[in-house]
């Protein structure tokens, strides 16, 4: 009985994000509180893991990995947070595996993933057409000429 409780809390706090996957170049728009102001900063990197042990529901996580000045940097996002703004996705590259935790040791060109078209343009959430918007398109008739 508790864990349904707890279940049903966990949906209601879930954000609608873009379906992006391991090897995929992100852009983060994270909202920051600095004082009494507050800002939004993008963090640009390639997911290298989705954290699976958190699991699934508003506990998942992704890792995203940049090189800034080079030095590599990397951050850990909870999927359904409420500080993030949006989440890009700029490119998709080929992998064949859950998490590339290789990457850390390699330096320049090494550290390249072959990129494939996966969407043709990049996608956020806004961009995503609403389920509501679909039906009606297949409900409306036909006409022929």
């Amino acid at each position: 009985m508790q864990i349904q409780i707890l279940e049903e809390i966990g949906k209601s706090q879930e954000k609608k994000r873009p379906n992006f996957r391991v090897g995929d170049r992100v852009n983060v728009s994270v909202r920051l509180k600095e004082g009494d102001k507050e800002r939004i900063q993008a963090f640009r990197g390639l997911v290298i893991s989705k954290c699976p042990k958190s699991g699934r529901g508003v506990a998942a996580t992704f890792t995203v990995r940049k090189i800034s000045e080079g030095v590599g940097v990397e951050r850990i996002f909870p999927v359904h947070s409420p500080f993030i703004e949006k989440i890009e996705i700029e490119a998709s590259s080929e992998v064949r595996r859950s998490r590339l935790y290789f990457l850390r040791e390699l330096k320049g060109k090494k550290a390249r993933l072959k990129e494939t078209e996966r969407f043709g343009k990049s996608i956020t959430v806004e961009d995503a057409p609403p389920a509501v918007a679909v039906k009606e398109a297949e409900a409306a008739p036909k006409t022929d000429k």
